[in-house]
């Protein structure tokens, strides 16, 4: 049985509670916002529940298709005409059936014309007609969306038919497919709909540098092709962001469980763009050995292109492609001191470099790791412990010593040393901050003391 706050629907006439909020309260959750379809005045349905909920009225949409918008602190409520003679017509022209179904607020009584209650305890996503996708083709990511927030499964019909129509979702505004696609992501079990985007080629339509990932195999590291060590990656990603492994640990939390929810699909794209120019740079030496020397540089370059064409905000790019970028930069670090071939300066630039995205960084490296190989080896046991090191590294001693003070400022450098802002300045700035960042014990005179060295050393090799 659905009940409404009588407050704010007292007995409506002619207007049906429509969509989303009927399917999110049979499903025993709570909605904040309504669509309201009505057969009379949308204006003066809308001011009558404004007045109910102490809301304001907004004005949206292109004339003939005029929405009235009533807002209040805890509800957003939509009202519009019916589109058609009747509900059942209106109800009709919706995409899924588990959308098409509408409550009378006269009569009390719910309408489902389609069959949405059985669809809604089969747990499935029918389409409501064969043509819902030539009308509106982002309900083709739609479909996909909706099945993995309520974890449902597509029918066959309706996958049939999307991959039949997966071409048309090139005709949508990109602005609509990256917003429904991020809505995707941002469900914690998109995975296994993200695989059958790929096997329906709605996701190459709009992704299409990701098909050539599936003919690039790889070498003696890997177990699978790029795309598939992508799906796996994505997989893993997805399941230290939600689960509660003592991976990545700092005191004692997940880093993952502190990255903040807008952010999650952010991190998704990234492991989907991660080895986009494996394909391109991929080169075989004499030996038969495959290699992708650059293949991060080029990746990124890779990945901000998609994202200027999806277009993805200037804020939302930097971070993508700076992942990208850097992806297997813990992976360089974790195998340049396991070799001896760095110290403790190299964990210290490293943190300097990616400061503002260590969290992000270490979950995409742990990720990429874990989707090489199908089983969980010795490998990627010391990698995770590495980067859990790393993480603990990075919150109790590194960032603690960047919020305290330089012991060198240019001020400095200008009057103890009368150098004037140049190259060899910011160098030696740089230089001095890793030091202290690298010791908790550095002293001002010692500092200086550096400076003279860095400066006499410049000096000779100009000579």
């Amino acid at each position: 049985m659905i009940h409404f706050n009588s407050n704010i629907f007292s007995q409506t006439k002619g207007a049906y509670i429509i969509g989303g909020s009927i399917r999110d309260l049979l499903l025993d959750r709570i909605p904040t916002d309504y669509d309201i379809a009505v057969t009379g005045n949308p204006k003066q349905i809308a001011e009558k529940i404004a007045k109910n909920i102490s809301g304001r009225l907004v004005k949206m949409g292109k004339p003939g298709q005029m929405i009235i918008r009533v807002v209040s602190n805890d509800n957003i409520i939509d009202i519009s005409p019916l589109n058609g003679t009747s509900i059942e017509d209106d109800l009709k022209k919706r995409d899924f059936t588990i959308n098409a179904m509408a409550y009378d607020l006269s009569s009390n009584q719910l309408i489902d014309p389609l069959g949405a209650q059985r669809d809604l305890k089969n747990k499935t996503v029918r389409m409501v007609s064969k043509d819902i996708f030539k009308r509106d083709p982002v309900r083709l990511l739609r479909a996909y969306r909706i099945a993995a927030e309520f974890q449902f499964e597509i029918d066959s019909q309706t996958t049939a038919a999307i991959k039949k129509h997966a071409a048309l979702v090139q005709q949508s505004a990109v602005e609509r497919v990256r917003a429904e696609f991020f809505k995707m992501l941002q469900c914690a079990g998109s995975h296994p709909y993200l695989s059958q985007m790929a096997d329906s080629t709605l996701l190459f339509v709009f992704l299409p540098e990701l098909a050539a990932l599936k003919e690039c195999r790889q070498n003696r590291h890997h177990q699978f092709n790029v795309f598939d060590h992508t799906l796996h990656a994505f997989f893993h990603l997805e399941s230290l962001l939600k689960s509660n492994q003592k991976l990545l640990l700092a005191d004692g939390l997940p880093a993952a469980h502190r990255i903040a929810e807008p952010q999650i699909p952010l991190l998704k794209f990234s492991i989907l763009l991660h080895d986009l120019a494996k394909p391109a740079v991929q080169t075989m030496d004499r030996n038969g050995r495959r290699h992708f020397y650059g293949h991060e540089h080029q990746s990124s370059r890779m990945a901000e292109a998609v994202c200027q064409r999806l277009k993805c905000s200037r804020r939302d790019t930097d971070k993508i492609r700076f992942l990208v970028r850097h992806h297997a930069r813990p992976r360089f670090l974790f195998t340049a001191l396991h070799e001896q071939k760095a110290g403790p300066r190299a964990v210290t630039r490293f943190f300097m470099k990616c400061a503002g995205y260590i969290p992000d960084l270490l979950i995409i490296a742990a990720a990429d790791m874990l989707g090489k190989e199908a089983e969980f080896s010795k490998r990627s046991a010391a990698f995770l412990a590495f980067l859990n090191q790393l993480m603990i590294d990075f919150e109790a001693n590194f960032t603690s010593r960047k919020s305290g003070p330089r012991l060198i400022t240019g001020h400095d450098l200008s009057a103890e040393f009368g150098l004037a802002p140049s190259p060899l300045y910011k160098k030696i700035l740089s230089r001095v901050e890793e030091e202290r960042l690298s010791r908790s014990d550095m002293t001002r005179q010692e500092a200086l003391a550096l400076v003279r060295k860095l400066i006499s050393s410049e000096g000779r090799n100009q000579k």
